[in-house]
């Protein structure tokens, strides 16, 4: 599997605080977590912290909850449903984009090094700031559009296979994971629209209801919002939904491809 790792920056002091685990910790886990607050106008720093696993839940986001409640109350983080829904605590976890709340503390070897979605603009710590990346999703207008007037009687109806070709497109949870794991979107972010706008756009190019496929397809056909992706996979090994975005963006490619003849 691929490890996205952020690069390296010397700015990133090494030397933050530790906190120590209590006396009669049974099974301690060292987390490194990065800090990092731009009002206050210091360096990130990586705080280091001694976890007692036998008082704390299973998962990363057991371990966060824990700092934050027992330890450090200033750690600052994204978290809601739990379950790998909301896909609000995405983070790099060992060098991996994941939810933080799927991700157990028993899979990861040797210091738990926990960062915030690499090379986006950091709010505070673990967070990100999404705007740019909701701009883009927003751009790809994820609603149904349709011409002609819905029925007066029901509602508008697909097929079993219509609706299989967008069931799992539509399992999309935006966490980013799978956009900020990908080199093209790390250095064209402003243009590039990215892997997760693009499933997007996709599941509605591809529903049997929607009336505005041509006007969909003229949108993407540009240098940098679709061409930009270069098939390099990050996307699709960073899904914690096990989505493929590759291959979406590779079928909106061959769309396009297919009206120039």
């Amino acid at each position: 599997m691929s490890i996205f790792r952020l690069p390296e920056n010397s700015r990133v002091r090494r030397d933050g605080k530790v906190y120590k685990a209590p006396a009669g910790a049974q099974d301690v886990r060292v987390f490194r977590i990065y800090r990092f607050d731009p009002d206050a106008g210091e360096a990130p720093r990586l705080d280091t912290y001694e976890i007692d696993m036998a008082a704390c839940g299973p998962m990363v986001l057991d371990a966060l909850i824990k700092i934050k409640n027992e330890i450090d109350s200033t750690l600052t983080f994204r978290r809601s449903c739990r379950e790998g829904i909301c896909g609000s605590c995405a983070m790099n976890i060992d060098g991996l984009n994941t939810l933080a709340c799927t991700k157990a503390c028993d899979e990861v070897k040797g210091d738990v090094a926990i960062y915030p979605l690499p090379h986006m603009p950091v709010v505070k710590d673990l967070v990100p700031d999404l705007t740019n990346f909701y701009a883009q999703y927003a751009a790809v207008k994820p609603w149904l559009q349709t011409r002609t007037p819905a029925p007066p009687d029901r509602e508008r109806l697909q097929s079993k296979h219509e609706q299989e070709k967008i069931d799992r497109p539509s399992a999309c949870i935006l966490c980013a994971c799978c956009s900020t794991a990908c080199p093209s979107y790390w250095w064209n972010s402003d243009r590039y629209l990215g892997p997760a706008a693009l499933l997007a756009a996709y599941r509605w190019i591809i529903d049997s209801r929607d009336e505005a496929t041509g006007e969909r397809l003229d949108e993407l056909e540009d240098p940098f919002r679709l061409y930009r992706c270069h098939t390099i996979m990050n996307c699709t090994e960073a899904c914690p939904k096990d989505l493929n975005p590759a291959k979406a963006i590779g079928a909106i490619k061959q769309l396009i491809a297919e009206r120039r003849h």
